[in-house]
């Protein structure tokens, strides 16, 4: 069974700094895709970036400029830099992680249990 779990969220005032992490566990030999997406109150998910194993990345315009994904895939974790965070970045952060091969078999869409993220002064 695949788990991922994040960690890093909390309070900060507005232009300050965050770094999530989400680490994968399980059995796992290879994760292509890793990405963070988040909900605000009273609105859909939304992607927020993805990265795949080669080191490809991809954005939503909302973030680009001020966040950076990365990934450690020896430790099969993914990282989220969050700089200049404005009020609007305040939602729940969640990773993800579409497609997972592991020993057993292959895993779909996995996600984390989310963590939180305010930004406020």
């Amino acid at each position: 069974q695949v788990q991922l779990v994040e960690s890093g969220g909390g309070l900060v005032q507005p232009g300050g700094s965050l770094r999530l992490s989400c680490a994968a566990s399980g059995s796992i030999l290879g994760i292509n895709t890793m990405g963070w997406y988040r909900q605000a109150p009273g609105k859909q998910r939304e992607l927020v970036a993805t990265t795949t194993e080669d080191g490809s990345t991809n954005y939503a315009d909302s973030v680009k400029g001020r966040f950076t994904i990365s990934r450690d895939n020896a430790k099969n974790t993914v990282y989220l830099q969050m700089n200049d965070l404005k009020p609007e970045d305040t939602a729940v952060y969640y990773c993800n992680a579409p497609f997972v091969a592991t020993i057993q078999g292959v895993a779909l869409k996995i996600w984390g249990q989310g963590t939180l993220v305010t930004v406020s002064s």
